[in-house]
């Protein structure tokens, strides 16, 4: 699994959802991106699923995989390697 892949989502990460005072440096790959890791949210959860779509030609069908994508940037980078259009 490509490391700049797993920077390039941090990057866009912050970017997205305005995480003015994280760095991707701050970011570990297996970081939760939930709860007491970054601290996201459920909105956030859909600007994520909106990015995959955008960014990555990915759409989820059902909202309840985001869950499990979205659990560190080690998954996510998982999933859009193998799901990428």
């Amino acid at each position: 699994m490509s490391s700049d892949l797993k920077q390039e989502l941090k990057k866009k990460i912050i970017e997205q959802l305005n995480l003015e005072d994280v760095t991707a440096a701050e970011i570990a790959d297996n970081d939760p991106l939930f709860g007491d890791g970054l601290g996201l949210d459920s909105i956030d959860a859909l600007e994520l699923i909106v990015m995959l779509d955008k960014d990555y030609g990915i759409k989820l069908a059902d909202p309840k995989e985001g869950r499990k994508i979205f659990e560190s940037i080690d998954t996510m980078a998982a999933y859009i390697s193998a799901n990428k259009a």
